[in-house]
């Protein structure tokens, strides 16, 4: 069963910032940690990242709910530059629901100079029947409420000219 979750924002930078942000910084300032969800540390095997076919490991904090280290991988599926992302996490090493898969999709859109809109689009993929109520409540409550402070902490980076990690 998939279970599709969208969120907007606006973003003030140029096209390009607010397009490369989400994948070419420092994914250690994006996923921050939320609740149960542990805030990533690390990432390693990442030469190339950013380009279609790039993975990378991705390593996490301890958590109630995971005992710390390699928690998945992600890769780039699709990249069309300043208009479009599609990458996947999975293989992971902690039980999640019978997730097995995230798939997102970053688009921009210039709306004007400097304003930029977001449409950030997730879609987390899960199987078996006995979680389903379980999958929708982690993916329509607290993924969405995920997303948003994800979509946050892109933004400062992107406004705020962080540098980015890969090219």
């Amino acid at each position: 069963m998939d279970f599709k979750i969208h969120t907007t924002a606006i973003y003030h930078c140029s096209l390009e910032r607010a397009f490369k942000a989400p994948i070419l910084c420092d994914v250690t300032k994006v996923h921050t940690g939320f609740g149960l969800m542990p805030k990533v540390t690390k990432t390693t095997n990442d030469e190339g990242w950013g380009k279609v076919g790039s993975i990378k490991n991705v390593y996490a904090d301890k958590s109630l709910t995971f005992k710390g280290g390699e928690v998945s991988t992600d890769k780039i599926i699709e990249r069309i530059e300043n208009k479009y992302w599609k990458a996947e996490v999975g293989n992971f090493k902690s039980w999640m629901l019978d997730i097995w898969q995230f798939t997102f999709e970053w688009t921009t859109t210039e709306l004007s100079p400097n304003k930029i809109q977001i449409n950030y689009d997730y879609t987390i993929h899960a199987k078996g029947f006995v979680f389903i109520p379980l999958q929708w409540l982690f993916a329509k409550v607290f993924y969405k409420k995920y997303m948003n402070q994800v979509l946050e902490n892109v933004r400062r980076m992107a406004e705020g000219d962080e540098p980015f990690l890969y090219d």
